[in-house]
């Protein structure tokens, strides 16, 4: 048995879940924020079969893309200001994150 843990953005969120639905995946879903734009995200955990692995990967993968999006800079707070950028950088957002961890035991009651 293997534990998956997806973090993926919440604009990803939907379209992933009613995939891994449709391919007979159970997953519970938390809502999470991300550390770096401080943006929301979702994280699905997912119990399942050493041979069904791959396959939930690849709908993971189908159904989360990067894209690009434009963010305000935060402020230095008491750091050096000369460097402050005051206008929207654009970033690679979205994708996942994921962890395959081995489980001891596995129960749906």
């Amino acid at each position: 048995m293997k534990l998956i843990i997806a973090v993926v953005q919440d604009q990803d969120s939907n379209r992933l879940s009613k995939a891994l639905v449709d391919n007979n995946f159970r997953a519970t879903k938390l809502a999470s924020t991300g550390g770096f734009l401080k943006s929301g995200n979702t994280t699905f955990m997912i119990g399942t079969e050493d041979i069904r692995v791959d396959r939930a990967l690849q709908i993971i993968k189908d159904n989360c893309k990067s894209r690009d999006q434009l963010v305000a800079p935060v402020s230095p707070m008491g750091g050096n200001a000369d460097s402050y950028v005051p206008y929207p950088v654009e970033v690679e957002v979205g994708g996942a994150t994921v962890f395959v961890l081995p489980i001891e035991q596995y129960m749906h009651f």
